[in-house]
């Protein structure tokens, strides 16, 4: 969201935009936070003069330490950012390390008050926007900058690609990809075995009796990834109750793991539990390899996950697998939302301490990082968009899962929607833990719908947590 025009309804900002031929709309303002707070920063270490070429004052000469986080995405994209930085500002150089442990490795850096200059703070492991927001840089002067080709930033993007990074008020975090959440299938094998993606819980049931027919399971995961089921079940709560679901959630309220909606998405992913539809095991198997069981082995028909998927298990799917994503299952054929509503939003937040030794060099990589060149690049090596516009050709570089992505989109047109409130307030290490138990089937739904309101209830009630309020 853009600070400056924070009141713009969610809908109104979505329209579509065509990416060489694949439609990839404006991202939802779904997630929009409203407050006060959060003041900007000036960079402390910049020391270099201001110009079109060298917008954040960077200094000659500098050394530039970016964190990454090594997920479905790798970390090499932000390597080649790196080398388009160091084309751009000659002389410098910037070094980019990756990391899966983001919180651990750099929330005592941030205590010790040496930042490394650009974290990609992501994964399980990310640390809570809130709790260092006041420590990060605002990054609204990335977007007002001219890129690498003389074109003001802002203009290069998607609309509306300012909302999942905005913390009362301040761009804390630009998110650099249009991540689309899905379930995730091989069309081959659909199309082998006759069988139709399902649309609703029930037809999901419907389907796993006819993998379990064929030895196969309806869906798996693993214990890191045990929480990609709360999103599905989050956004397909959503879908069937209305945007009134979504805000009891990101505003933590006593009873939004009770609401219907929620509860009967519950009630169904159990009765998938409960039948012997769901992989055993996944709670003692890392999730990659689990993932491989689905990707390699078709051991189980679906798996709920980000666009990400086909890049990271690129090397771990089977020849003809024809990775396919569709739309987030409803309740009923009745639900608020259409069935081709979709969750999709700007993902891996990026940030720039004010307490790094140069916060302008983290500006500068993220400037790099926009720029036509490395963003075709991400696109065609991770085959996922960015926030960048028209770097995604019609055949989405031979990708069947970028492809499904596209139409996706296009299906839903205004319809895309997200949340924030487990980012915001640090909450996915504590929710996996009643996740993998309910998916191990140890405890039922009404159990995890107690561990997840104690975990809401414990933020929602500590003073010491700043609060965002969701409108």
């Amino acid at each position: 969201m853009d600070p400056r025009n924070n009141q713009v309804d969610r809908r109104t900002i979505l329209r579509l935009a065509l990416a060489g031929g694949v439609v990839l709309p404006a991202l939802s303002l779904a997630g929009c936070a409203t407050s006060s707070g959060g003041g900007t920063t000036n960079s402390s270490a910049a020391g270099g003069t201001k110009s079109d070429k060298n917008p954040f004052g960077m200094a000659a000469n500098s050394t530039v330490e970016a964190i990454i986080f090594n997920g479905g995405y790798g970390f090499d994209y932000v390597t080649f950012a790196a080398g388009v930085l160091e084309k751009a500002q000659p002389g410098s150089k910037a070094t980019v390390k990756p990391s899966t442990q983001i919180a651990q490795e750099l929330q005592p850096r941030f205590v010790g008050g040496n930042p490394p200059d650009l974290i990609d703070n992501s994964g399980a492991n990310a640390i809570g926007l809130n709790t260092i927001v006041d420590q990060l840089e605002d990054l609204n002067d990335v977007f007002q900058a001219k890129n690498l080709e003389g074109t003001t930033i802002k203009d290069t993007l998607y609309p509306g690609v300012e909302a999942p990074g905005t913390i009362n008020g301040k761009l804390a975090a630009i998110n650099y990809v249009q991540t689309v959440y899905a379930i995730w299938y091989s069309a081959s094998l659909f199309e082998q075995n006759g069988w139709t993606v399902p649309k609703t819980w029930d037809e999901a049931i419907a389907l796993g009796a006819k993998a379990k027919a064929k030895g196969k399971y309806l869906m798996l995961w693993g214990k890191e990834a045990a929480t990609y089921y709360q999103t599905l079940c989050i956004a397909s709560a959503i879908k069937e109750g209305g945007d009134e679901v979504r805000l009891s959630l990101e505003n933590l309220k006593p009873d939004a793991w009770k609401q219907p909606a929620v509860q009967s998405v519950f009630k169904a992913l159990e009765t998938i539990i409960k039948s012997g539809y769901m992989k055993p095991g996944g709670a003692g198997t890392q999730f990659t390899a689990a993932q491989a069981q689905w990707s390699n082995d078709q051991a189980a028909l679906l798996y709920p996950s980000g666009s990400w998927i086909e890049n990271e298990m690129k090397k771990q799917t089977k020849d003809g697998f024809k990775m396919t994503g569709a739309p987030e299952l409803t309740v009923t054929s009745s639900s608020k939302m259409p069935y081709t509503a979709l969750h999709s939003a700007a993902g891996e937040p990026f940030v720039v301490p004010s307490k790094a030794k140069n916060p302008a060099g983290g500006k500068e990589l993220l400037r790099a990082m926009l720029s036509k060149e490395a963003a075709t690049n991400f696109a065609k090596t991770k085959l996922a968009p960015t926030i960048v516009k028209d770097t995604v050709p019609a055949d989405g570089f031979g990708s069947t899962a970028l492809q499904s992505q596209g139409k996706m989109l296009q299906d839903a047109g205004t319809d895309v929607f997200t949340w924030n409130f487990v980012d915001v307030y640090g909450m996915n290490q504590d929710q996996l833990v009643p996740w993998n138990a309910f998916l191990s089937g140890q405890i039922d739904a009404a159990a995890l719908t107690t561990e997840l309101q104690k975990i809401t209830d414990k933020v929602a009630n500590d003073p010491s947590v700043k609060k965002v309020e969701v409108k």
